[in-house]
């Protein structure tokens, strides 16, 4: 049997803290691993998602790329926070090219941005359930700057952004391949980065409310700083489990127990919001991914909160692993920080 050349793209996470790799080969037997690595974003070079930064940024991305001998060229890569706007609206049902007209007409009162600053796209989730002559969309607006500047980054570390994703649907990419998740229960999917943090309500692969905010370990390293007076790096050595010194525990401790108790308020608030809108549902467990997950204290606090299942995500257990090329250690330390690039490395050229 002769099988065509895979159009599989490359998956490149852009993190204000890592930059993380992937590469995934689909087959008949299933997702194969072939790469992922990461390597420390440059203290600064990208802040809230924009890059301020640029040469240093493409530099980590070439040098991440050689490491991992990937020779693949084009990538598909993802964004989020503030200039990401995503709504899910309910409008009339028409013919294709009357519903995409219809739709980027009446984008405008969803969208905090002059309309013409932005990059419309959208999907069809299914009939509304209150109308059968409605649609529900999911609609999704990227400030164009925001676009132009990743495709500049990409172009300058000399491979093709061939597809532009959001954070929350590369998440959810991957979750759907794990196969000892149970998708018809309602669940919250959170990834806590550096600078934001995403959180998406899904049941049977469907997205039921998305939620992007800027709560991150970004905090953490801000309130340090202001309350010691110490270096960003030796604020992030903190929140890497590193002792500094200069900084007190008792500080430290403070401010984990302050941020973290933010974090759970602004969670729980989310649920609040979607069960109040759906009666008839109810979040039945957490996953949770992304590098300041492991913060002391967190976790638990999130579990007295919510009193509900809270797992951390497996993005690799649904993948084809070579376990003398990866070993379980390994992956156990990278697995809340590899979703994002896995699900991206999972998309193909000619997605929409």
């Amino acid at each position: 049997m002769v099988f065509k050349k895979s159009n599989q793209l490359v998956g490149l996470d852009i993190g204000s803290s890592f930059i993380k790799v992937a590469e995934v080969k689909t087959t008949p037997k299933g997702p194969i691993l072939k790469k992922f690595g990461l390597e420390k974003t440059p203290t600064g070079a990208i802040v809230e998602g924009r890059i301020v930064d640029m040469e240093s940024v493409a530099q980590v991305i070439r040098t991440l790329l050689r490491k991992n001998k990937i020779k693949e060229k084009h990538v598909a890569i993802s964004t989020g926070g503030h200039s990401v706007v995503i709504k899910t609206i309910t409008t009339a049902k028409a013919p294709e090219k009357e519903l995409h007209a219809s739709i980027h007409s009446e984008a405008e009162q969803y969208i905090p941005y002059d309309i013409d600053d932005v990059n419309i796209d959208y999907h069809v989730l299914g009939d509304s359930e209150f109308s059968a002559d409605q649609l529900n969309v999911l609609l999704v607006a990227v400030k164009k700057d925001l676009v132009a500047e990743y495709i500049d980054l990409i172009n300058m570390a000399g491979i093709h952004p061939s597809v532009i994703d959001v954070d929350t649907f590369a998440l959810q990419n991957i979750y759907e391949t794990i196969p000892t998740e149970d998708t018809s229960k309602v669940t919250l999917l959170i990834d806590i980065g550096y600078s934001k943090t995403s959180l998406n309500i899904l049941q049977d692969n469907t997205s039921l409310m998305m939620r992007d905010n800027l709560s991150g370990s970004k905090q953490i390293v801000e309130d340090l700083q202001a309350q010691t007076e110490c270096s960003i790096e030796d604020a992030e050595l903190v929140i890497s489990g590193h002792a500094i010194e200069s900084i007190p525990a008792d500080t430290i401790n403070t401010i984990y127990t302050n941020i973290s108790s933010n974090w759970c308020s602004e969670i729980h608030e989310v649920i609040r919001t979607f069960q109040a809108n759906t009666s008839d549902k109810a979040v039945e467990k957490v996953i949770l991914s992304g590098g300041s997950i492991f913060m002391p204290g967190f976790i638990d606090n999130l579990n007295a909160e919510l009193g509900i299942s809270i797992s951390i995500i497996n993005p690799f257990e649904g993948l084809i692993v070579d376990s003398k090329k990866y070993d379980d250690s390994y992956l156990t330390s990278v697995s809340p920080q590899a979703p994002i690039a896995l699900g991206l490395a999972l998309r193909h050229l000619d997605d929409k």
